[in-house]
């Protein structure tokens, strides 16, 4: 049974985890509003602009491993403290930049490496051992912060740059992560030796034990078809949502749109996120992590039919359809493939199991973003992309429904 006191722990440390979480995604998804910025300030194609955030989604996937490893060794706290001190470190030097491989490198490498050490990676390993009957809605809850930041970044950022310019912007980003972290990281102090003794303890009070069971290690998951197909789930939910949002605004305002309108109606689209994922990771719980999955890549195709529709600034309603079903299930997958992950490889090597496969995400990702630039580049169209997302998400679709079954050991 799980004493008040330890529950109110879990649920604080669940906050904090939320918090930490939107805090580095609001910084990385800003970056498309940068994107316009960059391209208006230095005259560089959207291919070129959109190598920093290919470069970013790639460092993404592949410290993932790292970072999971890292936070089996040192908690989550010590590495709140990395993170943080990389991201302020990218920030300053960003806005001093006048040259496309600087924002490679410090957005691209730096700010990245920071916003992984408060991504979903450090934070999935703690709260499933805290909320294993609940394992879904806990990791649903940290990844709506996804959607969330997502959805304030957007006007918040471009009404900034529009006040105080993009160098000024990025300045006082870098203020308010250095103000933030020494409070996060005082959440988790005691939520790590709590979590330490509570290893395996349910949330619910009338839980049932769970059996001792060694864990998979990460060499046992890579020799199931069950790890390479988590892979290709995240790799072609990458692909499928990075065809998309990165460009989602410039697409907005090439067709007409008003940049704060279109941002507004965005991030309100992408606050929906926030809801939908909450529910499909809740959901999973009871459903099954496929159908609800699969559910989620649904409404995003929808989504992204009605971008396809759109051809004029007076189409407002598809606008607003394209923003509200895309933003919907933005980042929906993110807590059921992650669920389903510790679902099939329990055990304390999971930070380090997740962090691998995670390298997918970022590949997918990054080939995406770029990807879309340089199809505009040369069409002058997002279409390709857009229809290139469909197919990625459906390649989704069937991977994520191959693993009904769990892994023979």
């Amino acid at each position: 049974m799980v004493a008040p006191m330890e529950r109110r722990q879990n649920w604080l440390m669940l906050a904090g985890a939320f918090t930490a979480f939107t805090i580095s995604a609001g910084i990385m998804h800003a970056y498309a509003v940068y994107l316009i910025a960059f391209i208006e300030a230095f005259a560089w194609s959207r291919a070129e602009t959109s190598v920093a955030y290919s470069v970013s989604q790639l460092v993404a996937g592949g410290t993932s491993p790292l970072v999971g490893a890292l936070v089996d060794r040192l908690g989550p706290r010590r590495l709140l403290f990395i993170g943080g001190a990389l991201l302020v470190l990218g920030l300053i030097g960003a806005a001093l930049i006048n040259a496309l491989w600087q924002i490679i490198a410090l957005y691209g490498v730096v700010m990245t490496l920071g916003a992984n050490c408060l991504g979903l990676v450090v934070f999935v390993p703690i709260l499933s051992r805290q909320f294993v009957r609940r394992r879904g809605m806990a990791i649903s809850i940290v990844q709506s912060a996804n959607g969330f930041a997502r959805a304030i970044s957007a006007p918040v950022i471009t009404a900034l740059i529009a006040g105080i310019g993009w160098r000024v912007t990025y300045l006082a980003q870098a203020a308010f992560i250095a103000a933030a972290i020494l409070p996060l990281a005082a959440v988790f102090r005691r939520s790590e030796h709590a979590a330490s003794d509570m290893e395996g303890a349910p949330l619910a009070p009338d839980a049932p034990p769970l059996p001792f069971h060694r864990g998979w290690t990460l060499g046992e998951a890579m020799r199931t078809p069950h790890f390479w197909l988590l892979f290709a789930v995240y790799m072609f939910t990458g692909l499928g949502s990075f065809f998309v949002s990165l460009h989602q605004l410039a697409f907005a305002v090439d067709i007409g749109f008003d940049p704060l309108y279109a941002a507004t109606v965005l991030g309100i689209g992408a606050l929906m996120a926030v809801a939908g994922t909450v529910v499909t990771g809740t959901v999973s719980d009871y459903i099954g992590r496929e159908v609800s999955a699969i559910l989620a890549y649904a409404f995003s195709i929808v989504g992204v039919i009605c971008a396809l529709c759109i051809t004029s600034p007076d189409q407002h309603l598809l606008l607003w359809l394209h923003a509200c079903f895309f933003g919907l299930t933005w980042g929906a997958r993110g807590p059921t493939i992650t669920a389903k992950t510790a679902d099939l490889f329990p055990g304390p090597r999971l930070g380090t199991i997740l962090g691998v496969i995670t390298i997918g995400s970022g590949l997918g990702a990054a080939i995406g973003s770029w990807a879309a630039g340089f199809i505009f580049d040369l069409t002058h169209s997002y279409h390709l992309a857009f229809y290139l997302s469909i197919a990625s998400y459906l390649g989704g679709c069937i991977a994520f429904w191959s693993l009904r079954r769990p892994p023979a050991r």
